[in-house]
């Protein structure tokens, strides 16, 4: 398999010149490989960092506890997990934190459609794919809110795409309202960013 590299990820191209996959390609990936489907072009993910797993734990660990503590019908969901965004077979992704509250899309496979929250960890290179490919990808979909977290740059990127707003930007020292809840609010400086 040969790799060409397109906005800092690579895509998957076959010997063979293939240039548009389906999810059932995504399934015959060796075990351990992972890569995203947007469109049809296969991009593939790189290993996470410390401080990508580091943040992955401790947003997975501060909207569960709200969720419980609150009684929530929702489920958040870290990476690696499935989402047939479109639930077609043009497109997958495995976003970092996915927040559901339709139980009617969750499967063993994953979930079909549209998550109802999104946070993806950005990293030097997949900017264009979370800034760029994802939103799009995102905003098309239905996701109702949509955050790009830049531990780089200590920075909190809020897409409020159900309502149509334009993005917030938040310095790591602020508290972040998220969008989907009426009183969940991440304090980064509990994160100790």
């Amino acid at each position: 398999m040969e790799y060409v590299l397109i906005g800092g990820n690579e895509l998957f191209m076959t010997a063979g010149g293939k240039k548009s996959y389906t999810v059932e390609d995504i399934e015959r990936l060796p075990e351990g490989e992972r890569a995203e489907l947007i469109d049809g072009k296969m991009y593939r993910m790189a290993s996470p960092t410390l401080t990508h797993q580091d943040m992955l734990s401790w947003f997975t660990i501060k909207i569960g506890m709200y969720i419980m503590e609150h009684g929530g019908k929702c489920r958040v969901l870290p990476a690696p997990f499935a989402v047939y965004i479109l639930d077609d077979d043009r497109n997958y992704v495995e976003p970092d934190i996915s927040v559901i509250c339709d139980e009617s899309r969750l499967d063993e496979k994953g979930c079909h459609g549209a998550p109802d929250w999104i946070i993806e960890i950005v990293s030097p290179s997949s900017k264009y794919m979370d800034y760029v490919k994802k939103l799009n990808l995102y905003e098309t979909a239905g996701v109702r809110e949509y955050w790009i977290v830049d531990p780089v740059q200590k920075s909190v990127t809020v897409y409020g795409l159900e309502k149509e707003e334009g993005p917030a930007l938040h310095s790591f020292s602020a508290k972040v309202k998220a969008g989907i809840y009426e009183d969940l609010v991440l304090d980064f400086g509990e994160y100790g960013a």
